[in-house]
């Protein structure tokens, strides 16, 4: 017997028209290049349907940075039942034209702080037969590129009266690929039904805990897992969004937390170590804002402390991949520095577990390390046209890479990435938490850990470390601060100091750049 419910199904689209209808004045600050455009949802709505009215092709695609008319185009080509492909401007070129043309887009749309990378890989993209120049007509430049329409051309003779086509929840809507540190990028094809629901439960009370009255500052490129969900967050959840297009600049980003009332910031540790110690050296101060979320990689404990002390802000912190959408866990706490230090726990329509390499569970004791699986709605269960690629257990459970511990309350301590983990005597060393104890030091700006061969012990820690200008930190310091945080067989064989750390496209601290360095000997153990 099936419920007498209504069959309505979980479009991208119904979250656009639901802000737009209950929402619809709530502002949308847009910043791109030199122009500021401030719009709102019921515009936004308007003028995704007139582009959507247009837009023909299984396949689109964008490079472009977080701007109102990315913002657009993510409802305009999904609420027609196409595929936006949100190829990634910080990957390496190769790599953004291998994405472009693996998937198949044979329209691009593209803006003017991307225009000149469009123009040098356009030999590369024989799929590309049209491209779209996001931006006025008054600023349309000249350009090799060939095809070249007008974003607001097709605004203007788009279909005022489009009504949005209603069709199979499971269609496929967003395409994102891995930033491809080992291999070629592998693309992850989202569903419009695990789209919505992973908005729905992250955004949700035990997660970001949004609502109408909420700023957000899209800090996170939409290109990377659809921007953590930010796009949809606005609309579902009524919340003010400030899109800061192409600018990571620390001042800048202080000036549209402070001006523009931001409550809530996401991004990952990188960008708010930066905003602290901005805030720290011009004695500035946070004004809305509340709570960030970090994630991509553990932010240090100083920096979560220091938050929360010193200007009120709670960090929530959570974990996920470009694989779970988003979000799959969350720590949600007030002022619990403890449980905010912890991946969280799973949000609804994820489940997660360990298990050792032969496939056996591992105790959930807080205490035994094993290798981390998750499953859930918005998971994915295969890489798009890569069905060579196996990451799924026969019972379901993706296959994630990292090595994690498990509370018996089901909260996370993730440990390390399987790749980064030191494995010293049989026993492991977490990089990310002797990474963690060496930034508690005041004189210590960045620090990596890296394993490197011993010819007792298997592997030993190697730690880089970018100081404090004018600092003088030396190895015998740190070496004093870690002895009195970390187990004493942690303490690293050696210390290097450099003058800075390799980052990749997300901002995550690149450890394969690191290891050739290591293998080019410019770095010295």
């Amino acid at each position: 017997m099936l419920g007498l419910n209504q069959d309505f199904p979980l479009l991208l689209s119904t979250v656009l028209e639901h802000g737009a209808a209950n929402y619809g004045a709530t502002e949308i600050i847009s910043h791109g290049h030199a122009e500021t455009i401030r719009t709102d949802y019921a515009s936004v709505a308007s003028r995704a349907r007139r582009l959507g009215s247009l837009l023909k092709g299984e396949m689109v695609g964008s490079l472009a940075w977080n701007t109102h008319r990315h913002l657009e185009l993510f409802y305009a080509v999904t609420g027609i039942g196409s595929v936006l492909h949100t190829a990634n401007p910080r990957l390496p070129p190769a790599q953004i034209a291998y994405t472009i043309d693996f998937a198949g887009c044979r329209t691009l749309f593209i803006d003017l702080d991307t225009l000149a990378l469009a123009e040098s890989l356009r030999p590369q993209l024989p799929s590309v037969e049209d491209f779209v120049i996001m931006a006025p007509r008054s600023a349309m430049p000249a350009t090799t590129l060939p095809g070249v329409v007008c974003y607001e051309d097709l605004i203007d003779a788009g279909d005022p009266d489009f009504v949005w086509p209603i069709f199979e929840e499971r269609t496929a809507a967003l395409l994102c690929f891995t930033s491809g540190t080992t291999g070629a990028p592998k693309g992850a094809l989202y569903s419009h039904r695990g789209t919505v629901l992973n908005a729905m439960s992250t955004g949700g009370g035990n997660g970001w805990g949004l609502c109408a009255d909420d700023a957000i500052l899209a800090v996170p490129g939409f290109f990377h897992c659809n921007g953590w969900a930010v796009p949809f967050f606005g609309p579902m959840f009524g919340a003010k969004l400030v899109l800061p297009g192409r600018s990571a600049d620390t001042a800048f980003l202080h000036r549209l937390i402070v001006e523009e009332g931001i409550t809530v910031g996401p991004g990952v540790p990188t960008i708010w170590l930066g905003l602290l110690e901005h805030c720290r050296s011009h004695g500035l101060r946070l004004g809305r804002l509340n709570r960030i979320f970090s994630g991509g990689t553990a932010p240090p404990a100083a920096m979560m402390e220091a938050y929360l002390r010193d200007y009120g802000v709670r960090t929530i912190h959570g974990w996920g991949m470009t694989e779970t959408t988003s979000g799959s866990t969350m720590s949600f706490a007030r002022d619990d520095l403890a449980v905010m230090r912890t991946q969280g726990k799973p949000l609804y329509g994820n489940q997660i577990r360990i298990v050792h390499e032969s496939g056996a569970p591992v105790a959930r004791d807080g205490k035994s390390p094993g290798l981390l699986q998750v499953r859930g709605h918005w998971v994915a269960g295969a890489y798009f046209r890569r069905p060579e690629v196996e990451f799924q257990t026969e019972d379901g459970w993706m296959e994630t890479g990292d090595i994690a511990a498990i509370d018996p309350d089901n909260t996370l301590h993730l440990l390390d990435r399987a790749k980064d983990m030191v494995k010293s005597g049989g026993e492991w060393i977490s990089s990310q938490a002797l990474e963690d104890a060496a930034l508690r030091h005041p004189g210590v700006l960045e620090a990596a850990v890296l394993a490197i061969p011993h010819p007792k012990w298997q592997e030993r820690p190697f730690l880089v470390v970018v100081p404090r200008p004018g600092g003088g930190l030396t190895e015998d310091d740190l070496r004093a601060h870690l002895s009195g945080i970390v187990p004493k067989w942690w303490l690293p064989d050696s210390v290097c100091f450099v003058d800075d750390l390799p980052h990749g496209p997300t901002g995550k601290l690149a450890k394969n750049v690191l290891r050739e360095w290591l293998k080019e000997g410019r770095l010295s153990p």
